[in-house]
């Protein structure tokens, strides 16, 4: 089964790729986002601290040069008005919407000009040097330059105007929140000022409130006497023109009557002699009517009422029934012709005509009554049509009266009205009502308001964290270096085959003889992965390289040619940097035998080889430093040598140089099997890496993958710190 996947590189070459230990594979186990910018805060930790530290001790040096102010406070309680000059009724407003519009108002006359140029003129602030002294107001203007220790009278208006600034730029305005209360702040370097001013503006808003009022009722009330002047002379006008029409229509109304709590209008004699006559035919007819019924029942004998109620003939009838009863006993005992009888019986006849004529004496009495009432009904009835006519010719010439009346009428109501508003007016103005009241008066403050130490530091301390934050961020976005293992292949598109930790103390020979060492277990991780890059295993020959040098691959060579060897392998290291070469120092050896020496014509390798019996492998310095390295590796000689040592040994690794600068790396790669290529974390930039593989790909060297050197778990991007942490921080932690 083949074990080696492909891995294309900068410039569509193909690398190849471990099956195992890829990084890709894990590339969505990241932390997440919070615990990203952690690492970034942990990784510029010392520039974040260095800014906050900064930041701090900039903003305590500001705290401490600045002048102490005290603040001053006055709470006033504005109440809503709605006084009225008329009582004409307007068309009816939202009432929240009034109240915000007022209390807007009232704030913005807190803050007018005019009211700080008084106090400031109340307060004598105006020729005070001390007062713009202790604001910092330059005397260099013609107004605040002193006479004899004096202002010159001259710059007064431009000193109130300055004044007022003054005390506007530092005055604040705070309405309490849902409430009629107002916070007037005032701020100064002296207290017993802020104290005054605080207190002046309340008393001075209070009284300039007053004016205003006044003022507002002096105009109201010269309007009213302008408005009763024109009125009081379209009165009389009308009343006059009321007049004259009425003497020459002859129109002549009586007076208005009160009484019994009812008051009647205005009316003309016609109209109630009418009405009187009118009643007075209305009893005529009543009156006709019921002499003409007593008249009709004249006819019937007796029957009349008159007749009836009349005491005489009731008397004579009575005696006329007394002597019908005394005749009748009498025809009980005589005959007609008795005397007694005959003279009670004319007794009788002489009642009886006088009963007739008293009847008829009521009866003419009745029928002249009737007459009478028939006349009076007649004569009344005339005079009643003959007032209608009047009445109604009266109504006609009444019409223009009417129109006149109702002028008058009209103006006199007016007249009235804005005569008693007028007088309101003068009472109201006389009282002045209020609606401004001081709740708790400025009192001299004790304490500096600012600067305020612990808040200057908090905020100094933020925004030490804030630019901190910013600039970390910033240089982790322009820094090319390669923080994690993930990076070797997502930005250099090389298999990576493992990450060595960085040795905090002693040399790498020393942690290298250290089997338990973090050192050795990471280049065993290596070596497993190598062992999956060719179908026979870990190649026989290759070569370890970096972009510069001091990168680890002097280490990294010496390391995996441990950790072969190790392994019961016959392994030997060549030391290939003819330039700078290093192998000697950690054999103990000196470098008079060597590589140059077997390029240049030396057939002996014997001769050339030592032991590092500590390591357990055998060794090749690089030999005396040659004046042409690279005209020594472009001949086949390197190539023979490494075929003949293939022939004792199971693998030779050649530390080679670094690739930027120098045409020595590319050389030896073309020989070898494969290139090992070593990057140091957070040492170099991805960019110059990009460069040296381009031309380790150009010299058709076989790259094998990537190790990640002197790595750091702390200060990786997206959380190595349990995967490659766990075991390289034991040998810190013993």
């Amino acid at each position: 089964m083949n074990s080696l996947t492909s891995n294309r590189l900068p410039g569509g070459i193909v690398a190849a790729r471990p099956n195992s230990a890829n990084p890709q594979t894990f590339e969505g186990d990241r932390l997440p986002i919070i615990r990203q910018y952690l690492r970034i805060a942990a990784r510029w930790r010392y520039i974040i601290l260095g800014i906050t530290a900064a930041c701090i001790l900039l903003g305590l040096i500001i705290t401490l040069l600045m002048t102490p102010k005290y603040t001053a406070e006055v709470t006033l309680e504005i109440a809503r008005e709605a006084n009225k000059v008329t009582d004409l009724q307007g068309v009816a407003r939202d009432a929240s919407v009034g109240d915000q519009e007022f209390y807007q108002t009232q704030y913005g006359l807190l803050e007018s000009r005019a009211l700080s140029e008084r106090v400031a003129a109340q307060l004598k602030l105006i020729d005070d040097p001390k007062f713009f002294e202790a604001f910092g107001v330059s005397d260099s203007d013609p107004e605040f330059q002193t006479i004899s220790g004096r202002y010159p009278a001259s710059g007064r208006s431009a000193r109130q105007r300055r004044a007022g600034e003054i005390l506007l730029d530092h005055l604040k305005i705070s309405p309490a929140r849902l409430s009629r209360l107002v916070v007037i702040r005032f701020t100064s370097p002296v207290p017993d000022l802020s104290a005054k001013v605080a207190n002046a503006w309340a008393e001075n808003f209070i009284e300039t409130n007053l004016e205003r009022k006044v003022q507002a009722t002096s105009y109201g009330r010269n309007l009213l006497q302008r408005q009763l002047s024109q009125l009081k002379e379209r009165l009389d006008e009308s009343q006059r023109q009321l007049v004259a029409y009425a003497s020459s229509q002859r129109i002549i109304n009586l007076p208005p009557q009160s009484g019994d709590g009812r008051s009647t209008s205005e009316r003309s004699i016609v109209a109630d002699d009418l009405a009187a006559l009118n009643a007075s035919l209305s009893q005529a007819t009543a009156d006709r009517i019921q002499a003409e019924a007593q008249y009709e029942q004249v006819g019937r004998a007796g029957a009349s009422p008159e007749a009836l109620r009349n005491q005489a003939i009731n008397a004579l009838r009575q005696r006329r029934a007394e002597l019908a009863a005394d005749y009748q006993r009498l025809m009980l005992q005589f005959e007609p012709g008795y005397p007694a009888a005959q003279a009670i019986q004319s007794q009788i006849g002489q009642i009886d005509r006088a009963i007739t004529r008293e009847e008829q004496r009521v009866s003419g009495a009745l029928q002249a009554g009737y007459r009478q009432a028939v006349e009076r009904e007649r004569a009344l009835k005339g005079k009643v049509d003959q007032l209608k006519t009047s009445y109604l010719d009266l109504r006609r010439r009444s019409i223009q009266y009417n129109i006149y009346q109702q002028e008058v009428d009209t103006n006199r109501s007016l007249y009235d009205g804005l005569l008693q508003r007028y007088k309101e007016i003068g009472i109201a103005g006389g009282v002045g009502v209020n609606n401004v009241s001081i709740v708790d008066a400025a009192e001299v403050p004790q304490r500096p308001s600012s600067p305020r130490l612990l808040l200057n530091l908090a905020a100094a301390i933020f925004v030490g964290l804030s630019l901190g934050a910013l600039v970390a961020l910033g240089l982790e976005q322009i820094d090319e270096a390669i923080a994690d293992p993930a990076e070797v292949e997502r930005r250099l598109g090389l298999p990576f085959l493992g990450s060595i930790p960085k040795i905090t103390s002693g040399t790498p020979k020393d942690a290298l003889q250290d089997r338990k060492s973090d050192l050795v277990d990471a280049y065993l991780a290596v070596q497993t992965n190598l062992a999956f890059t060719t179908e026979n295993g870990v190649p026989r020959s290759f070569s370890v390289t970096s972009t510069r040098p001091a990168e680890g691959k002097s280490t990294t060579a010496l390391a995996l040619a441990t950790t072969l060897a190790r392994g019961q392998r016959r392994v030997i290291l060549v030391d290939g940097d003819m330039r700078s070469p290093s192998i000697h120092h950690l054999g103990g050896v000196n470098h008079d035998r060597g590589l140059s020496n077997f390029l240049t014509g030396h057939d002996t390798i014997e001769d050339l080889v030592f032991e590092m019996t500590e390591l357990g492998f055998m060794a090749m310095t690089a030999g005396p430093i040659p004046p042409n390295a690279a005209e020594l590796l472009t001949g086949t000689r390197l190539r023979t040598l490494i075929e003949r040592l293939l022939e004792s040994y199971d693998h030779v690794v050649i530390d080679s140089p670094p690739v930027m600068g120098l045409a020595d790396a590319p050389l030896i790669a073309s020989r070898v099997e494969g290139v090992i290529y070593a990057v140091e974390s957070h040492g170099i930039r991805s960019s110059m890496v990009k460069t040296a593989l381009t031309r380790l790909v150009s010299a058709n060297a076989r790259i094998i993958g990537g190790v990640l050197t002197k790595f750091e778990a702390r200060k990786a991007h997206y959380g190595y710190g349990y995967e490659y942490g766990y075991g390289y921080g034991r040998g810190d932690a013993k």
